[in-house]
């Protein structure tokens, strides 16, 4: 098996992980999927910004595993979910690199698959 390689976060290719400032809500068909106060902003680079929601406050009803895996060499392997029987709106990483270890435990949604609302703080 080949060796994946391990990037750094770095000032050409920054990545930062803070709370959010506000209460996330997730829609998928018109359904809300998920709702916290604990999201995350992963900022990646000059990517938009991605909230990452605890896995807790996602409704497990709604998922099914996907067969989809993906790398990413700054954060590790991921791994996607069907929402409400549309393919990978959802991935996660189960053991991120150490550079982005906050996101452990969380999901994230494709924004052109669900509707991701960050409000005021409920």
């Amino acid at each position: 098996m080949t060796e994946r390689p391990v990037w750094l976060p770095s000032a050409e290719h920054p990545i930062t992980v803070a709370p959010t400032a506000g209460h996330v809500t997730v829609r998928v068909r018109g359904k809300v999927v998920a709702e916290t106060d604990a999201a995350l902003t992963l900022q990646e680079s000059n990517y938009p910004a991605v909230q990452y929601i605890p896995r807790s406050d996602v409704d497990a009803t709604v998922l099914a595993e996907s067969n989809t895996s993906t790398y990413c060499p700054y954060k590790g392997l991921a791994a996607y979910f069907d929402v409400l029987g549309i393919p990978d709106v959802i991935w996660t990483y189960p053991d991120p690199y150490p550079a982005v270890a906050q996101i452990a435990g969380h999901m994230a949604f494709y924004p052109d698959k669900a509707e991701i609302a960050v409000g005021a703080a409920s």
